[in-house]
């Protein structure tokens, strides 16, 4: 018997036939990953990467590899093979991510003696800033959402879920988890489930209530259901169907076909450090577990704060 890093004990024939089985490995990994809570979204990248990873390895026809036979050599042929696919560097960059994540966990549980993904050298990202609709443009959008010109069947729930996106600043996930008991009417705080299981309260504004308090007048949910935003079999909607929303209206409304709820969230930052909010604050409301990744919002304020200077400068 051997006793592995996560302090379970296995036989060495089990050892041995995990360790020849790269696909029941990943199966077992993915398994984990999904007791931990991690996002459906996240699981069904991970999922993808590693099962495009097994497939590089196996030869056609046979058996995936012993995964103690995947080398440095063999990791870099299989990085390099991403750079001659001409993915972009964030997709290679995910892809990297999945297969080290995969790594620490068979290190934990004592089949691989070191991570050696980590030791690949990691692809550099372009630094792209988000593009940021204007406070006028984002309050058209929702103005006309309200008005309700379309006779959407369930506008009110629609008009929610846009004020609740760039009124709190939420990720689509985080709004379609929210039931009714995340929700303090009289002090207007939502308690949010971040990434990581992690809690925090964010307040949301007047627009934001009204349009609370009037969906909940209209909204039909199945028997036991306590999830704040219901589909139309009463059930908690997804975050895809929230995508699938937004992008509606701003087609219909504005004829952009590129935005979506992560959009709105940038907008709700950008116009908060624009109008004054310090970082820390808007680090918090947000989410972030480093103020770096709140920091590109400074970015985006000044790249609009050069665009009027260019444009209005004599000098310029």
């Amino acid at each position: 018997m051997k006793k592995c890093a996560g302090g379970r004990w296995r036989s060495w024939t089990s050892i041995w036939v995990l360790m020849s089985d790269l696909k029941k490995l990943t199966a077992e990994y993915l398994e984990e990953r999904r007791r931990e809570n991690v996002s459906a979204h996240t699981l069904r990248n991970y999922a993808s990467d590693l099962e495009q990873f097994t497939s590089y390895f196996t030869p056609p026809g046979g058996e995936p590899p012993e995964v103690r036979s995947i080398d440095m050599l063999a990791l870099r042929e299989w990085l390099g093979s991403l750079y001659d696919r001409r993915l972009e560097a964030v997709s290679m960059r995910r892809k990297l991510a999945a297969v080290r994540s995969f790594y620490r966990y068979l290190v934990r549980e004592g089949l691989v003696d070191v991570n050696v993904p980590k030791l690949l050298h990691t692809p550099k990202a372009p630094v792209k800033l988000p593009t940021v609709q204007t406070p006028e443009q984002t309050n058209h959008l929702l103005d006309e959402v309200a008005r309700n010109q379309m006779g959407r069947h369930q506008a009110g729930r629609d008009l929610l879920i846009l004020e609740l996106l760039y009124g709190s600043g939420l990720r689509a996930a985080e709004l379609v988890a929210l039931s009714l008991e995340d929700i303090d009417f009289a002090e207007r705080w939502l308690r949010v489930r971040g990434k990581g299981r992690k809690e925090r309260q964010v307040p949301y504004g007047s627009k934001a209530a009204a349009a609370l308090d009037a969906y909940l007048l209209e909204r039909k949910a199945a028997p036991g259901v306590r999830a704040l935003l219901v589909n139309h079999h009463g059930g908690r909607l997804s975050d895809r169907s929230v995508r699938n929303i937004v992008k509606f209206y701003a087609v219909q409304l504005t004829g952009d076909s590129s935005l979506h709820p992560h959009a709105l969230r940038h907008a709700f930052a950008t116009h908060l450090l624009s109008d004054g909010a310090d970082l820390r604050s808007i680090q918090e409301l947000l989410g972030h577990a480093r103020l770096a990744t709140t920091q590109k919002y400074t970015q985006v304020s000044l790249a609009d704060l050069m665009a009027v200077y260019d444009k209005s400068h004599p000098k310029a």
